[in-house]
């Protein structure tokens, strides 16, 4: 719950806060900050999925009780950490003095300049932040979910505050940098302090243990591989328009991706808290039936919440954007539709994806994305040319739904879940479901001409919660199980 509230307030906050951010800082430093963010964003990778493996492994030693190894293997984590840092500073320093020879055709020479010094600020950031996950990593390997994600929505709400404050006092892009950095360092203070204080935690290095530290690094390195993928998976496309078009483009299609972006943390709220719940699950010997069955119960409850979200989207989504940041960014609904829908079978098949995690068999999903993506960015870039920004998503997506297809094959067949049964659970009924409700309310919308009253919040507020009240209360009556409507209940009395 503190997952979806998170969820909803940085989405409202976010949503209300571009508009502000694109008004002081204009369209072309917007999309200078948005294509800074992208590109040191490909430095994230280097974490080399160990948070994860901080989550994997501190929830199995948990549930051995095996205090002494979880302490060898925190401490371990940390040395390896230091030397990923002194890596970054080391790529860093080489991409910038090549910087000129990057973004000489797409940047200004003070663009340059900016970028220059928001490159180094960000880089900064994520030397800190790398490391400084792992507190959070560990609240929830120990299931203590609720202080880590309390501090995150104080900081986003201390974070979103002053950047109104900084925006309205004449301040740039190189002072939205300055204070998201702060922040960063603010909240692994907290988490350190909650981790070592209240959770007891312990770094102590009992031995040197070669075994561990190629288990953890046979682990982690296919997770590294696979968030590469995921850094690449959007923003790829994002650099590849910064550096063959402007930055008014690159503004648009950071616009579309924010949006489709947001439509994946309303499933990974969910998702999010599952690991150690797989981990157990796995440690003590569940059958493939009882792992598709938890697959199945967690795909309906998010495929429940995205269709009602996309579903808006696709009948307001480009009447809110005109609203929202003007008709330049009209593109963008396109963009982000394309986005939700490639990203919709991902994010209800995410309880597979832990499994992967937790059974250390993330080798092959990382492989496959990396050629499809790399494939859908080649696709993009080819389809840039011909029909501008909606080409490159179109290409990415394309990319990517190759990359889905060859998963199911894996999850059926090496695995062995049921994926037959699975989609039987999902695409049958509530996906008619959806259908149904769609179609009646684009109708609605047709018949009585509302699309040409689309000049006032107020009227879209009243159509969104039209359509949110129809698909929620049909949903409860004809669309949730008896167990999934006790479930809800028993949540909204506690």
């Amino acid at each position: 719950m503190l997952n979806y509230i998170t969820i909803f307030m940085t989405t409202v906050i976010g949503l209300f806060l571009t508009p502000i951010i694109i008004k002081y800082l204009g369209n072309s430093e917007y999309g200078l900050y948005s294509l800074m963010g992208a590109f040191v964003g490909y430095l994230t990778v280097m974490d080399f999925g160990l948070n994860n493996s901080i989550v994997r492994f501190v929830s199995k030693y948990q549930a051995e009780k095996n205090l002494k190894d979880e302490e060898n293997f925190l401490s371990t984590v940390m040395i390896i950490y230091l030397f990923i840092c002194t890596l970054i500073i080391i790529i860093s320093s080489i991409i910038y003095i090549n910087f000129e020879n990057i973004f000489t055709e797409s940047l200004t020479s003070e663009e340059l300049e900016k970028a220059k010094l928001m490159f180094c600020i960000l880089v900064l950031n994520i030397v800190i932040t790398l490391p400084g996950g792992s507190f959070k990593a560990i609240s929830n390997a120990y299931e203590h979910f609720i202080f880590p994600r309390i501090s995150e929505i104080i900081k986003y709400l201390s974070r979103s505050l002053l950047v109104v404050v900084i925006l309205t006092n004449g301040s740039d892009a190189i002072g939205l940098v300055i204070l998201d950095t702060i922040a960063n360092i603010s909240i692994i203070i907290i988490n350190a302090i909650y981790v070592l204080k209240v959770l007891k935690i312990r770094f102590k290095v009992h031995s040197f243990n070669k075994k561990l530290t190629k288990e953890v690094f046979t682990y982690s390195i296919w997770v590294f591989v696979f968030s590469i993928v995921g850094v690449l998976q959007w923003q790829l496309g994002q650099f590849l328009v910064g550096i063959n078009s402007n930055t008014e483009n690159v503004a648009i299609y950071s616009i579309g991706v924010m949006l489709g972006t947001y439509y994946g943390t309303f499933s990974s709220a969910i998702s999010s808290v599952m690991i150690p719940k797989a981990s157990k699950m796995i440690i003590n010997n569940s059958s493939n039936i009882e792992l598709t069955n938890m697959m199945i119960k967690i795909g309906r409850y998010s495929f429940i919440i995205l269709m009602l979200i996309l579903g808006n989207f696709i009948l307001f989504g480009s009447e809110f954007i005109i609203l929202w940041v003007g008709e330049t960014y009209t593109k963008a609904w396109i963009i982000a539709l394309i986005i939700m829908i490639t990203y919709t079978i991902p994010l209800i098949q995410s309880f597979a994806n832990t499994i992967l995690e937790v059974k250390a068999l993330f080798k092959f999903k990382a492989i496959v994305y990396i050629f499809s993506i790399t494939f859908g960015a080649f696709l993009g870039l080819i389809l840039l040319e011909k029909s501008g920004i909606e080409g490159m998503i179109l290409g990415t997506s394309i990319g990517w739904l190759v990359g889905i297809i060859i998963m199911n094959f894996y999850y059926q067949y090496k695995i062995c879940l049921n994926i037959k049964n699975f989609y039987m659970a999902i695409f049958t009924k509530p996906f008619i479901f959806f259908l149904t409700i769609l179609t009646f309310c684009n109708f609605i919308n047709n018949y009585f001409d509302l699309y040409e009253l689309n000049s006032s919040w107020l009227f879209l507020l009243i159509k969104i919660a039209l359509f949110s009240i129809i698909y929620i209360f049909f949903s409860f009556f004809l669309l949730l199980n008896k167990n999934e409507k006790n479930q809800l209940k028993n949540l909204i009395k506690r």
